[in-house]
């Protein structure tokens, strides 16, 4: 790239950032030159029903100790929120909330994850 002639798009950019590190190293307020954007996402969780938790459950084909498993809490706390003896907390419920974005990811995902256990007598 040494030695060759930057093209007018290039020159621009160059410039730009140029002015720009130049702006950072005297102070200038950044956000009253420039157009400035913060990224926020909108992910407030949705408290979960009973009959939501189970159809998010049947959305993935699993049984209880496995949908549990996959959550990263109890079979007895599923089949708890299953029989609306507690609710589930909010980060489980950001969970099924993307399970329910996309249930066939999530159903790969358990594929990919499963191993076979040899049953005992």
């Amino acid at each position: 790239m040494k030695g060759r002639k930057l093209n007018n798009i290039e020159r621009e950019l160059v410039e730009g950032l140029e002015g720009f590190v130049k702006d950072l190293k005297d102070n200038v307020p950044i956000a009253e030159k420039y157009t400035c954007r913060r990224m926020v996402l909108d992910l407030q969780p949705i408290p979960y029903s009973p009959k939501q938790v189970l159809a998010t459950r049947k959305l993935l084909r699993v049984s209880q100790v496995l949908f549990a498993q996959f959550l990263g809490v109890s079979p007895k706390t599923v089949r708890s929120w299953e029989q609306g003896k507690s609710e589930p907390k909010d980060i489980a419920c950001r969970f099924m909330d993307e399970i329910q974005r996309n249930p066939d990811y999530y159903r790969e995902r358990l594929a990919e994850s499963a191993k076979m256990k040899k049953c005992e007598a």
